[in-house]
């Protein structure tokens, strides 16, 4: 009896150093093919950070193929434990869970009384529609709601892969039009200086929003007074702009993660993903019509140092483009709607980062709005990753260049 109880626990012993030793191998060949830049903030700190969200995801990826726990519900969770932490309401504010027509929101209203209605923002939260949540983006909300005096609504919207596009941006769509219908009866809000923003998908939400708003207005509502766009993701018709050659591997977000996000929005065919890295989804005439709007000479001359021409495809794989061609739609990718569309947008703020494989899809949104006569305000961090925002006010996570895009987002905001 004491040899078979010994066997077992060496068995078990063994089978747990086996996963230990999977694990550390797997994270270890991640970071190894990550690529943090010496100009990044705090690179060491950006490694630990890394490695948290690798063994995150290596883990949830074994649990899931044991049967054990799904994988993204696993990642979701432990991203709100790193991320989020139970805070009592800060004096000044006010904070309420609500749901504006059926979409669950949280709103955040300052305290102090003034001779005049306040301005309003709607924001979605990022998280390639996958991950992300009111709770993660709390600290975020309560920042910009205090520190600029404006209500801000923070909308939890379906995600994936429990729901696909439209499901989203409809959300977002309900949720602005109710908060822009009371604004002033419940909110004191005047619903003439309401903005919608996020960052990363959000923001991809919030672009998309306007252009849907602006092309269905009738009169009842007004429209956004703004778009404040932190590193949106705006176009999935080219991975091979210059930002995504150069911050392929820098971390959290690479290259091959904005396809697999992108294809978690749209249907969740995960079979595409190297055909649309390579760049054969869109057919020829389809590019040169991109082409104008997605050209690299379009960007400033220091964001193509050291990078390959434009990609030249011969050919594109018609089976692809069946699978994905609503991607290529602006509702999904903003950045490629028509002029007479973006010429009617509302007043914009773009706030990108240097080491971002997204960093071209603003700069090249903010250029095309600016030639069309729309009132832009663009801001660069230039030792920036994606997802510096999450990391503004959470501990020792926290980084120091994430209170410079709060400043800059509570200073633009200030100007509605």
């Amino acid at each position: 009896m004491y040899i078979g109880t010994a066997i077992l626990i060496i068995g078990f012993a063994a089978l747990i150093a086996a996963v230990c030793l999977l694990l550390v191998g797997l994270v270890y060949f991640q970071l190894m093919n990550s690529n943090i830049p010496p100009g990044v903030a705090s690179p060491a700190k950006l490694h630990v950070v890394h490695c948290m969200f690798v063994g995150i995801a290596v883990v949830g990826r074994i649990l899931e193929r044991l049967g054990l726990y799904d994988q993204v519900n696993f990642g979701r969770r432990f991203r709100a434990h790193i991320l989020t932490k139970k805070r009592p309401v800060p004096p000044g504010l006010c904070i309420k869970d609500m749901t504006f027509n059926g979409v669950p929101v949280r709103v955040y209203e300052p305290t102090a009384t003034s001779g005049e209605k306040k301005r309003g923002l709607v924001f979605f939260h990022g998280g390639g529609w996958v991950f992300g949540s009111i709770d993660d983006y709390d600290v975020v909300c309560r920042h910009i709601s205090k520190e600029s005096d404006t209500v801000v609504v923070s909308v939890g919207y379906r995600l994936a892969p429990e729901h696909r596009y439209p499901a989203h941006l409809d959300d977002c769509e309900v949720a602005t039009r109710h908060f822009l219908s009371k604004a002033t009866a419940d909110f004191g809000v005047d619903p003439h200086r309401v903005a919608v923003g996020g960052d990363s998908a959000g923001a991809n939400l919030a672009a998309a929003l306007c252009q849907r708003l602006a092309k269905t207005q009738d009169g009842n509502l007004p429209s956004p007074c703004a778009q404040v766009l932190i590193y949106p993701a705006l176009q999935m018709a080219d991975f091979n702009l210059p930002s995504y050659q150069q911050n392929h591997s820098v971390p959290i977000l690479f290259r091959g993660r904005v396809v697999f996000f992108f294809l978690q929005y749209l249907n969740g065919d995960m079979s595409v993903g190297q055909d649309l890295l390579d760049g054969t989804h869109v057919p020829a005439e389809l590019k040169l019509h991109f082409k104008k709007w997605l050209d690299p000479a379009n960007l400033p001359p220091q964001f193509r140092k050291g990078v390959k021409g434009q990609q030249v495809i011969s050919g594109h794989n018609g089976e692809v483009y069946h699978l994905i061609k609503q991607g290529l739609d602006p509702e999904i990718s903003p950045l490629l709607a028509e002029d007479d569309v973006l010429r009617i947008s509302s007043p914009t703020f773009v706030l990108t980062c240097e080491f971002d494989v997204l960093r071209d899809d603003g700069i090249l949104f903010q250029k095309r709005l600016k030639d069309l006569g729309v009132d832009v305000t663009w801001t660069h961090i230039s030792d920036g990753f994606h997802g510096i925002m999450s990391f503004f006010d959470v501990g020792w996570l926290t980084f120091q260049s994430s209170q410079k895009v709060m400043d800059s987002i509570v200073s633009y905001i200030k100007t509605l």
